[in-house]
């Protein structure tokens, strides 16, 4: 249904009593397969470790940063971004060997309209296609949302990075548009793709995290039904 102003004209839905939301702290988060916790210096070797698992360097090409020759390329690495307050990094651990495989972030804050991105999302084969990956991304929708209430959470990649773009759909992320010419990166132009998840999505999708996660949709460790799936059966069951 459609807002008119005194004037006549339309306008967007009032939002009673907003107020600035809080800014993402260094916060642990917890699940039943991994955790997140803020990104240090103690991560490092776990995590050159893990990347080192991949035969090359082709999972750095759409990265912002080159790939580092050796640990004490990386170490450097994770001692200058750990500082920042954003992008604010966390390190995804494998709770049963309690080691550090993946890593994410929080970046292009904006508490004022409560919107906020993940970004720098950079897997190892250790996390890559796992449970705890589809779990980590879970705990951390659900602090934006369910602890701090912010209302947009945005996913962007390259436009020519196509597991990003997957990703992203699967994990209930909305396709908005292309922008083109966006950034130069490493050299090369860079057409971004824009998704989000917003408030009034996120329970239908947070309830679909849940069935997906459960025990009772795995059979050794593999899934009966998709996340797409589930997220479709309850959409439908709401008509």
């Amino acid at each position: 249904m459609s807002i008119y102003n005194e004037f006549g004209q339309p306008v967007g839905k009032a939002i009673p009593d907003w107020s600035p939301r809080p800014l993402p702290q260094r916060i642990q988060l917890s699940g039943h397969y991994c955790r997140i916790e803020p990104l240090n210096l103690s991560h490092a070797e776990n995590l050159f470790s893990a990347y080192s698992q991949f035969p090359d360097t082709r999972h750095w090409t759409w990265l912002t940063d080159e790939a580092p020759r050796n640990l004490s390329e990386y170490q450097r690495w994770v001692a200058k971004v750990s500082e920042k307050n954003d992008p604010l990094f966390f390190a995804i651990l494998d709770n049963q060997k309690n080691t550090a495989i993946g890593v994410f972030s929080l970046m292009r804050i904006d508490a004022n309209n409560g919107v906020i991105e993940v970004g720098h999302v950079h897997f190892s084969p250790l996390l890559s296609g796992t449970i705890m990956g589809t779990e980590a991304h879970w705990l951390l929708m659900r602090y934006i949302f369910d602890t701090l209430g912010y209302r947009r959470y945005e996913w962007k990649c390259n436009s020519l990075n196509a597991p990003s773009h997957r990703a992203a759909l699967r994990l209930g992320f909305q396709y908005e548009g292309r922008f083109r010419n966006a950034l130069v990166t490493k050299g090369r132009n860079r057409d971004t793709d824009w998704f989000s998840i917003i408030d009034n999505e996120w329970p239908d999708i947070n309830d679909a995290f849940i069935a997906w996660l459960s025990p009772s949709n795995h059979i050794n460790d593999k899934q009966i039904k998709s996340l797409a799936q589930i997220r479709k059966n309850i959409l439908l069951a709401e008509i």
